[in-house]
């Protein structure tokens, strides 16, 4: 697979600017820099960007701020942090408001490209796999009104709700729009929790631990004090979104010590 992308670089050090460009270009991706926060934010109202590497430490506004800011915005769009002061505490606010990746400098090229073709690679095959569910659902469609008028076609075709949704009790995923519906009512998660909800559904009701629960949303290997703190973070999320109680949860089941599971009549 041919892997390409237009890729945002937001770094107030000139040199290593424009060393990320070079790095990425050379990579045969398509880049533009920013030296600011608000450079980048202001270049992300006007250009459709496929993955941002920012740094953690900025003047004016902090990395972590443009994150918020670019979550809010363009939640589908992967944000890549990195920094010379490496803090647990940083990194796991990070991940908390939705960064793809946490990297530390110096900044070595060949990791620099390997994150930007893995992030861009599950992009591609998540849009395509989208494409595909669209283009069944339209020949399903054509299929049932030949079928309405009588002429006999038998349908062969994969059935895209198989694929496109995951139900345990009154809780339905929809993979393909990202959205959860209980009882008939539509709710909308950030795309981080909706992928936690969706791996503790995938397991229903079998407990699941907090380094599988981040591995498996995130992609990323944590440490156990780590992975606790960055699946409470979404859990308190869900609850508020899914629980009729958020305080006396009947659905998200903490395991004390372990995990978490997934109970839904």
């Amino acid at each position: 697979m041919n892997i390409t992308g237009r890729i945002l670089v937001i770094e107030d050090e000139s040199s290593l600017r424009k060393t990320l460009a070079r790095i990425l270009q050379q990579a045969n991706f398509e880049v533009t820099t920013a030296e600011s926060a608000e450079q980048g934010l202001d270049y992300l109202k006007t250009t459709a960007f496929d993955l941002v590497f920012t740094d953690l430490r900025l003047p004016g506004m902090a990395g972590l701020e443009a994150l918020k800011q670019i979550q809010s915005t363009n939640p589908n769009i992967p944000v890549v942090l990195f920094t010379a002061q490496p803090d647990i505490n940083s990194a796991v606010e990070a991940l908390r408001y939705g960064a793809t990746d946490y990297l530390l400098k110096p900044l070595k090229p060949e990791v620099i490209i390997e994150r930007a073709k893995t992030i861009l690679t599950n992009q591609q095959k998540e849009k395509r796999k989208r494409e595909i569910i669209d283009e069944i659902e339209t020949l399903q469609n054509e299929l049932k009104q030949l079928e309405d008028n009588d002429k006999p076609i038998t349908n062969t075709l994969p059935n895209p709700q198989i694929e496109r949704f995951i139900k345990q009790g009154a809780l339905i995923l929809d993979l393909h729009t990202k959205r959860v519906s209980i009882k008939n009512e539509t709710i909308n998660l950030p795309p981080t929790s909706f992928e936690y909800l969706l791996v503790l559904a995938r397991h229903a009701p079998n407990v699941v631990d907090f380094q599988t629960l981040v591995a498996e949303a995130q992609g990323i290997q944590a440490e156990m004090r780590e992975a606790q703190e960055l699946t409470k973070w979404h859990i308190h999320q869900l609850r508020g979104a899914i629980e009729q109680d958020s305080r006396n949860p009947s659905r998200l089941i903490t395991v004390r010590g372990t995990g978490y599971r997934l109970v839904v009549d």
